[in-house]
């Protein structure tokens, strides 16, 4: 059979297949669960694939026990990805960008896992890239590991189980029996496509917040601008009030008005004798 690839030749599925066995399909499902170094391994054709040829007899494996080692695969890829964001903890966010790791994918999968909290370790599954830095997030965030157990069997069982089943039963129609080389190269641009989706994402919210940086620091401007204008101004008016309001008299000294009343008579009282004048008396 010869083999039609789209990339590398050695991450074509049914090369891979055909030359590591069971062994190296079980090797690869653990490091894409879980490990930082397995995200661009190929998971989702690789099951596929293996459900084909499980039914065309290429691999000589029952499939009831391949989707048994699969699924374990999977579920111990999680917990070693858990491990680790455990002990790593949240300098994983600080590591600088290498040849296999970038700090983009931390930051989505971070995204995918607060969006959608424990059943992200479901969803995540059939999100490549992604599937790799869930269980590494729910260990740095150090997710209650009763649930984290919980969700990751029932992911990795419909993962590893499901889309090996799925290629499994597809295996068994006539014309994907006569049309492997197609279906499989189909499969492998179907398991792209959630990568161009997401790499389309991030270009579009990267260009959307580079033109709305300079808006945004226009209206900073603005507003910092207002704000201190609306300060002078209100400055200015206590200034002003401050010169038109008289100065508060000293403690113990009478205004100059209160001093006059207090000099006047006030009615019914005596009048004070007067002294001189033509009317004193002699």
């Amino acid at each position: 059979m010869t083999t039609l690839a789209l990339g590398p030749s050695w991450l074509d599925p049914e090369l891979l297949l055909n030359k590591f066995g069971l062994i190296g399909l079980l090797v690869i499902v653990f490091a894409e669960s879980g490990l930082l170094i397995g995200f661009f391994l190929p998971g989702d054709s690789l099951l596929f694939t293996t459900g084909l040829l499980v039914t065309t007899g290429v691999l000589d494996h029952p499939l009831w026990l391949v989707c048994t080692l699969v699924c374990v695969a999977a579920i111990l890829g999680d917990q070693a990805g858990y491990l680790f964001g455990r002990k790593v903890g949240p300098a994983l966010f600080n590591r600088p960008d290498s040849r296999l790791f970038k700090q983009e994918n931390v930051t989505k999968a971070h995204e995918f896992f607060e969006k959608y909290g424990p059943k992200s370790l479901v969803l995540a599954r059939f999100v490549p890239i992604v599937r790799t830095f869930t269980p590494i997030i729910a260990g740095v965030s150090r997710m209650n590991y009763r649930s984290f157990i919980t969700y990751n069997i029932i992911g990795g069982v419909l993962w590893g189980a499901g889309v090996t089943l799925l290629g499994a039963w597809l295996g068994q129609i006539d014309f994907v029996r006569k049309n492997i080389e197609p279906i499989l190269i189909l499969i492998v641009l179907i398991s792209v496509v959630p990568i161009i989706i997401e790499f389309l994402r991030a270009r579009s919210k990267n260009k959307k917040a580079a033109a709305e940086a300079p808006a945004q620091t226009a209206q900073t401007a603005q507003t910092a601008q207002t704000a201190q204008t609306a300060q002078t101004a209100q400055t200015a008016q206590t200034a002003q009030t401050a010169q038109a309001t008289p100065p508060a008299p000293a403690p113990g000294v009478d205004h100059p008005t209160q001093q006059l009343h207090a000099h006047r008579p006030q009615p019914g009282q005596p009048q004070p004798p007067q002294r001189g004048g033509r009317h004193a008396k002699r």
